[in-house]
C-alpha cells in the first residue's frame, strides 16, 4: 500500500494559506505534500469547495487532508502537524516566526481595525 500524501487546499491570496505554505517549504515538506491552489473565481475553486464541503459545516481556507478522511481547516493547526512530520515545531521555523511577527500580525491587526471601523459605520 502506498504511503498517504496529505493534501493541502490553499486559497490565492490569504495570509493563512500562506502561512502554511511557508512552513510547508521551511520544513522541507515541498515534495511530501500536494498543494491544491486557487484564485477566487477560477476554475478549481468550484471543485476544490465539492470536496472540502462533506468534512467542514463550514469551508474555509487554508484546509488540510493531513492523514487518510482526517481534515483540518486551521492553519496553526495544519502547521502544527506538517511541523510534526518534519520532525520539528512551529517554534522551531524562524522564517515561519518571522512572518507571524511580522506581515502576519500587521495583516491581523488591520483586519481588526477594519471590522472595527465597518461597526461604527454600520
Amino acid at each position: 500500500m502506498a504511503e498517504f500524501t496529505p493534501t493541502l487546499y490553499l486559497k490565492d491570496k490569504c495570509p493563512f494559506c500562506f502561512k502554511v505554505r511557508v512552513a510547508v517549504i521551511e520544513a522541507g515538506l515541498a515534495d511530501k505534500v500536494i498543494i491544491r491552489d486557487f484564485a477566487p473565481g477560477d476554475a478549481a475553486e468550484a471543485d476544490i469547495r465539492e470536496t472540502l464541503a462533506p468534512h467542514f459545516e463550514k469551508v474555509t481556507f487554508p484546509a488540510a487532508e493531513i492523514e487518510p478522511g482526517t481534515f483540518i481547516a486551521d492553519s496553526d493547526g495544519i502547521v502544527a502537524a506538517l511541523a510534526a512530520k518534519a520532525g520539528t515545531t512551529p517554534d522551531a521555523l524562524p522564517v515561519l516566526g518571522q512572518y507571524l511577527r511580522g506581515p502576519f500580525a500587521s495583516m491581523m491587526t488591520l483586519y481588526k481595525e477594519n471590522g472595527e471601523l465597518k461597526k461604527q459605520l454600520a
